[in-house]
């Protein structure tokens, strides 16, 4: 019992601001098995560089964690250092992004610590990068990451500014009060730091070390609900800058991957993990081909025990999940490779942010089926797409 409890509360802190934690314990406190590692019988075929993984605490950050760690693979892939890039810089870039678009829109927009692959890259390129050893955002003493004080505070605070008290017009300081809350939980941002022998601002380290072009990046989403090959936005909460994306079939969604890790390229991958069929304490994640709620209590209880007959995904089954809640916008990841079980069925690696205490050490193996179905965006470089679909998307 004790380790749901602590898995409970790993997945807990870990998802954005979609589900409350009665929801959430609802759907993951049965998640896993005690013999699943002896059941599955792993071989890697395709793995790309990464670095350690990392554990984002108690904040909802999944999407900088998992997305900078993508950059970090392509830095190595570039061959550059095999650093942690600050993930706590990003976000806190786009808190400050956030909080602007949050009084712009006079509070009637989504709040909290989630975001979207693209918030990085944006981040990226608006206000460069900083080692995470030169910027951790723990600021107080504490161990891990804890944002929930942090970002109450900042909504009451913009919740007051929005109000516009000084005779119907906004202070001339909000940012700079904004800001101030910001320092006091996370620490000022350093201008200039040391690395390597050399000083460098955030902007001089992401041209001179960094050295990633914002542009090469391209996310992908897929829905049925708008024309394929053509930009739309994913209308979920923690899109607030409300980008659009490239809309593909279902199909290429795996085809992409697939090319991408074939050619030495990794994924920013965003998903649902609220479901009973994914298992983070075990690092398996699949669509089994029956109903969770139609199965016996054994079936349930050996769900991770070994591979299992998936269900066939349709686009519309993917659609009707989105439409209806089922899949929602949970966790964004890294995919980094791909293996083969002891029947010759292809999974997926992908590394986590929730820290090594799994089954592998901090990854999880994931099937197509389950991308398929519970994707909710991807970005991988554009040199790591298929070229019949990068002459489509005219890029």
């Amino acid at each position: 019992m004790r380790n749901k409890i602590l898995l409970l509360a790993l997945l807990l802190f870990a998802f954005g601001s979609a589900w409350s934690q009665v929801d959430l314990m609802k759907k993951v406190v049965n998640n896993q098995s005690d013999n699943s590692k002896e059941g599955f019988q792993f071989t890697t075929v395709v793995n790309a560089e990464a670095t350690p993984v990392e554990n984002q605490g108690n904040s909802g950050t999944c999407w900088s964690y998992s997305t900078n760690s993508f950059l970090e693979s392509e830095m190595i892939r570039n061959g550059g250092p095999a650093i942690h890039l600050s993930p706590i810089f990003t976000a806190r870039c786009a808190y400050l992004q956030k909080a602007v678009n949050y009084v712009r829109m006079h509070g009637s927009v989504n709040w909290g610590d989630g975001g979207e692959e693209h918030d990085v890259i944006n981040m990226l390129a608006k206000y460069g990068a900083i080692p995470e050893s030169d910027y951790t955002g723990l600021n107080y003493g504490t161990k891990i990451n804890d944002f929930s004080e942090m970002m109450g505070v900042l909504k009451a605070m913009l919740d007051e500014i929005i109000k516009a008290p000084n005779q119907g017009t906004l202070t001339p300081n909000w940012k700079e009060a904004v800001n101030g809350v910001l320092n006091a939980y996370l620490g000022p941002v350093p201008k200039t730091f040391e690395y390597d022998g050399k000083t460098y601002t955030p902007q001089s380290f992401a041209k001179d070390v960094v050295k990633l072009n914002a542009d090469n990046y391209v996310e992908f989403i897929s829905q049925t609900n708008t024309p394929y090959w053509k930009k739309a936005m994913m209308m979920v909460p923690d899109n607030w800058e409300f980008q659009h994306d490239w809309n593909i079939p279902m199909d290429d969604i795996t085809k992409i991957i697939d090319y991408a890790l074939a050619h030495h390229y990794t994924v920013a991958w965003g998903t649902d993990v609220s479901e009973p069929y994914f298992s983070w304490k075990n690092g398996i994640a699949y669509i089994p081909a029956e109903s969770v709620r139609d199965m016996t209590p054994d079936q349930r209880a050996s769900m991770f025990e070994g591979p299992k007959p998936e269900m066939t995904i349709t686009p519309e089954m993917r659609q009707e999940a989105f439409d209806n809640y089922q899949t929602t916008d949970d966790h964004g990841m890294q995919i980094t490779g791909i293996a083969k079980d002891q029947n010759g069925k292809e999974w997926y690696i992908v590394k986590n942010s929730w820290g090594t205490k799994n089954d592998y050490k901090g990854y999880l193996y994931v099937t197509k089926n389950y991308v398929e179905y519970k994707t909710t965006s991807l970005m991988v470089n554009k040199n790591g797409i298929p070229e019949d679909i990068r002459q489509k998307l005219g890029i």
